[in-house]
């Protein structure tokens, strides 16, 4: 079998039937309500309820860990233990975290991006003990998509920081209620920091605060790389330029930063501006990766660009899921997920919900560390990604436990992503007998 083709290339794409759907608006729909949860889902949703502290505790293992403290902790008593157990299950509950799961996919079902940062937090940090823990978090402002992707990339290791959701006014409930069980305690890595605040937002407290001033998102982007720059204490291997005013396109650099520790930064319509013109200065030698069609960074922000002196590239697809394809497809040396056979992760979220890019982005870099690919319509699955998920579905031929395996997180409630669009997410996902041997 050749190594360029996958497993299953000669499976034939059949659709999974499904039920015609009602009509759904397109457009963006920033902020959703929490709809009715559908009778059946309901009582499968009881019976997983079951098992969420085994889940809690089990998922993703010992990858969430804070990477500053290599040891690990003896045990709790059994005492503590079942108390803190508990603990981490009820909280679990009350964010969303999974409102319904499959054998392929887990839902991160939280009503607002706040709420789905908590989740993915508390999943990707289990913190029962303290090497589970987090040194830190990043605080983000809930109006500020552009600085919440960028500041992706402090999830990336040494630093490993989920991003979590606040405001000027407050910290919302359920980023309270993660701080509380993450209580991240600084460590070298951080400099010492419980959490870095990008802009005026609210914080847990006044001591050991790291703040990141928020200007336009080419500014504030620029402030965060160089925070990167002085925390990892070298600069990156490569820098990722997304465009400032089409955040569908810009999304999945989340995932990428925080699984490589590559910036992110922004340029607009407009040109190039000068806080990005500087952080590319100041790496001349970086190569530039361009995320988005020349309808979302002009073909001028490209040249004036390799006009600084750094070598540049454009990934791409015409609309926002082709372009998470191309940016999940794509390879250069070290750069790009390469992702293009069987046996592995996915997050799966809606292209008009960009700050839930940044609060999935810890699921890219644990776990099984996986792209973030985007659907556009909570209930229809769009006819590219199915194809995508054809094309590196997992398959067998004489022993299923030797096989690889394909496993998608998928970020919202209901109105996000409906259950019969994960239900065919799961399908395309599940491994498939290939061939007759016994």
């Amino acid at each position: 079998m050749s190594a360029d083709r996958p497993i299953n290339a000669d499976v034939p794409a059949a659709e999974t039937p499904k039920p015609d759907p009602p009509p759904a608006p397109k457009g963006p729909s920033p902020k959703r309500r929490r709809g009715p949860i559908p009778a059946a889902l309901k009582g499968i949703a009881a019976l997983v309820l079951v098992a969420i502290a085994f889940i809690v505790a089990a998922v993703i293992g010992g990858s969430g860990g804070s990477e500053s403290d290599p040891g690990s902790a003896a045990p709790a008593p059994a005492g503590e233990s079942e108390a803190a157990g508990a603990a981490a299950t009820e909280t679990a509950e009350r964010l969303g975290y999974p409102a319904f799961a499959t054998n392929n996919t887990t839902r991160v079902g939280g009503s607002d991006p706040a709420a789905n940062a908590a989740a993915v937090s508390l999943a990707v940090f289990p913190s029962l003990d303290p090497a589970q823990r987090p040194a830190a978090v990043t605080l983000v402002d809930e109006d500020d998509w552009a600085g919440a992707v960028a500041a992706s990339v402090l999830m990336s290791a040494p630093v490993r920081t989920p991003v979590l959701v606040s405001s000027s006014g407050g910290l919302p409930e359920a980023t309270a209620e993660a701080l509380g069980a993450l209580d991240p305690q600084g460590s070298g890595a951080t400099r010492g920091a419980i959490a870095f605040a990008i802009g005026d937002v609210a914080t847990p407290g006044a001591d050991r605060i790291t703040r990141v001033k928020a200007g336009s998102e080419a500014a504030t982007a620029a402030a965060i790389a160089a925070l990167r720059d002085r925390l990892f204490g070298s600069g990156p291997d490569h820098i990722v330029l997304a465009p400032a005013d089409r955040p569908e396109f810009a999304m999945p650099a989340a995932a990428w930063a925080a699984r490589s520790g590559d910036p992110v930064l922004f340029a607009s319509g407009a040109g190039l501006p000068r806080p990005t013109a500087a952080v590319l200065k100041r790496h001349r030698d970086v190569p530039v990766y361009v995320l988005g069609p020349s309808s979302a960074v002009p073909s001028q922000i490209v040249r004036a660009v390799a006009e600084l002196g750094n070598e540049v590239h454009r990934v791409s697809g015409e609309d926002p899921v082709a372009n998470a394809i191309a940016f999940a497809r794509y390879a250069d040396g070290g750069f790009g997920w390469n992702v293009n056979d069987p046996g592995h992760g996915f997050v799966l979220a809606r292209s008009d919900s960009p700050l839930d890019a940044a609060t999935a982005a810890p699921l890219s870099a644990s776990g099984t560390w996986g792209p973030l690919l985007l659907t556009d319509d909570p209930t229809d699955l769009p006819g590219p990604l199915r194809e995508y998920f054809l094309d590196v579905k997992p398959g067998y031929t004489t022993n299923p436990t030797r096989a690889f395996y394909n496993h998608v997180w998928v970020i919202g409630d209901q109105e996000a992503i409906d259950v019969n669009q994960q239900a065919e997410v799961n399908e395309l996902a599940e491994l498939v007998k290939i061939g007759g041997g016994e």
